[in-house]
């Protein structure tokens, strides 16, 4: 959740470190803080609130430091405060920390300590600090004490430590929440995500679980938890520059909802085989026979990750025939899911990282299902740990409300579908006709953009509301319940999404002149009922806001706003009826002048429980 920067090289760290910082800022923004070593001694800096209010106050920090380590924090342990903010120290203030994770232990580590240790946070991790200082009085070898105060601790930790009397190099360490080291011209990064050293090195080291790196000016050594030397090269990361950046837009959000034409066009490139009507999928395709014989597949993600294995779930039953079970994977380690070597599960994940989704695929795996992955982030832990998988190729999503993600991630379910479905009994022309519709959505998501000014006019009639009601059915039903998620988490807007016939059994109570209500409307089977359901909203004098393909004189009538999209297939219609509400969301929004990128208690990757 929190990101983490570190710093070993000839240049001064504080410009690079901040600049590390903002481009993490959006794994969490309640406070941050910076730690460099000057001689043999500690200069620290702490600030509630976002990376500006750190960057404006170093001016008392030395230029002539050899280190550093910084942290921008997403709260867990302790709100957010000075005191709470990272880096924790020692009482003898030599030593250095900042974590992302959580020590589950920690209370009763403290207890133990509180004897001869001064706390002065609510943290659980400035009991790390205190450990390491205990072993030090024994060990008097740096990296020995860090090394035994990590095999006390329970729970997750991704850990960039400094030493004031060994001013020269960094202690890495991880266990489940990421860490990559980045490797310059006689000059090395630490970050929870390249993303926070891209613009000066491409080329990066992934620390594994129950890795310790010591990082210094000549090198990188790693070791595992039990010491032993790790052979590893570095590797090329293969993001873009211009996806760091804003590139005109005002919001990174904005900017991704646009990229979305692109990004389907990157999933669907070089995975599709017109001639035969089917999907090539090298990624997985040795794994189709067991997909294919399985009793059943089961797809595990987390908020939007789930809505789109919802989606999944509806294409491969209909299409596949193979039965799918959707489970939200915080809670699928926790009911003791019946699994065998028969059942083949799907872990979907933006960052790869998302702790709930990797506690669930380890426990299918120990279970002994086949664990495949669908993710965006190459060299990520999901996609290190799956026994085969499928990147979304969507490049870096900053905006912590995902939308490119999204909709690649349902192209991929699609995909899979449609190579499942042809290896099995759909024809060649069915294939074809799956995949025209798939290489014209682009050009479709690109139409819907250009009309931004009709959904702008919705939002500016009820950005003031504070409950919204998504309706949909069949396939369109996740999609309503990804819309109000986007409403909910960057405009602070209660709202729900149900399916449209559940509707009068329960929030048809909530439905009166101030409700608005967004119903997905396309032409398919379900038509004629979901214009029961809107007839039913009106005579409540409820307010439709209906998404539709097709304008006929019933949804105009019915209607007081009506956004259009282009047709498709029920498979795909999807994707292209998130695009207006993700618009919405965003527009709403910002007339709320609430903070789009960066929505209160949110961060980007969920990296602990």
């Amino acid at each position: 959740m929190c990101g983490i920067v570190g710093y070993i090289g000839d240049k001064s760290p504080i410009p690079l470190l901040i600049d590390g910082l903002r481009r993490l800022e959006y794994r969490g923004y309640d406070s941050s803080g910076i730690a460099i070593v000057s001689g043999r001694s500690l200069q620290i800096a702490k600030k509630v609130g976002k990376v500006d209010e750190l960057a404006s106050s170093l001016e008392g920090l030395t230029n002539h430091a050899t280190a550093g380590i910084a942290h921008t924090r997403w709260a867990t342990h302790g709100e957010p405060s000075m005191a709470n903010a990272h880096p924790h120290c020692d009482c003898t203030g030599s030593i250095a920390i900042v974590h992302n994770g959580i020590i589950e232990n920690y209370a009763a580590l403290r207890k133990k300590l509180e004897a001869n240790h001064r706390f002065v946070s609510g943290t659980d991790t400035e009991v790390i600090a205190h450990l390491i200082e205990d072993h030090l009085k024994s060990e008097k070898n740096f990296e020995t004490a860090v090394r035994k105060s990590l095999a006390e601790l329970e729970g997750t930790f991704g850990l960039a430590i400094l030493f004031a009397y060994e001013p020269r190099y960094i202690i890495a360490a991880r266990r489940g929440s990421p860490l990559v080291i980045g490797v310059g011209n006689q000059e090395y990064f630490l970050a929870s995500d390249a993303t926070a050293f891209r613009r000066h090195t491409d080329m990066a080291l992934f620390l594994n679980d129950n890795e310790i790196a010591v990082i210094s000016a000549k090198g990188v050594s790693v070791k595992d938890i039990n010491d032993m030397t790790v052979e590893r090269d570095p590797e090329e990361i293969d993001t873009e520059l211009e996806e760091l950046e804003r590139s005109g837009f005002p919001h990174f959000m904005l900017k991704e909802i646009f990229e979305q034409p692109k990004t389907i066009q990157n999933a669907l490139r070089g995975r599709i085989d017109e001639s035969r009507g089917t999907a090539v999928l090298g990624g997985i395709s040795d794994f189709f026979p067991r997909m294919l014989d399985a009793r059943r597949l089961i797809i595990v993600g987390c908020g939007t990750s789930w809505h789109a294995g919802l989606i999944g779930e509806y294409m491969l039953e209909q299409y596949v025939n193979i039965p799918v079970e959707v489970e939200y994977a915080s809670e699928f380690r926790y009911r003791s899911p019946v699994l065998d070597k028969n059942d083949v599960v799907i872990a979907i994940s933006q960052s790869g990282e998302t702790a709930d989704t990797l506690a669930a695929l380890r426990e299918a795996k120990k279970r002994g299902a086949t664990v495949l992955g669908i993710c965006n982030a190459v060299g990520s832990s999901i996609a290190r740990e799956c026994d085969a998988g499928l990147f979304m190729y969507a490049g870096q999503e900053i905006g912590v409300a995902s939308t490119k993600a999204f909709t690649s991630q349902v192209v991929i379910l699609a995909l899979i579908t449609l190579a499942l479905a042809r290896q099995k009994s759909m024809s060649r022309e069915e294939g074809l006709a799956i995949v025209q519709q798939l290489l014209a959505l682009p050009q479709k998501i690109g139409t819907i953009l250009a009309a931004v000014r009709d959904i702008h006019a919705v939002a500016e009639e009820f950005y003031g509301q504070q409950n919204f009601l998504y309706l949909g059915r069949g396939f369109n039903f996740p999609s309503a319940l990804e819309g109000a998620l986007k409403l909910k988490e960057i405009s602070y807007i209660h709202a729900e999404g149900y399916p449209a016939a559940e509707m009068k059994h329960g929030p048809i109570a909530l439905i009166d002149a101030n409700m608005p209500v967004v119903i997905l409307a396309p032409h398919d089977h379900t038509y004629g009922k979901i214009i029961g359901n809107i007839q039913e909203v009106k005579a409540r004098k409820g307010k439709i806001i209906a998404i539709t393909d097709d304008v006929d004189e019933q949804i105009v009538s019915l209607s007081d706003f009506i956004i259009r999209i282009p047709p498709a297939i029920d498979m795909l219609a999807p994707i292209l009826s998130i695009i207006p509400l993700q618009l919405l969301a965003y527009y709403m929004a910002v007339l709320r002048g609430c903070n789009v990128d960066q929505p209160r208690n949110l961060a980007k990757s969920v990296t602990v429980e």
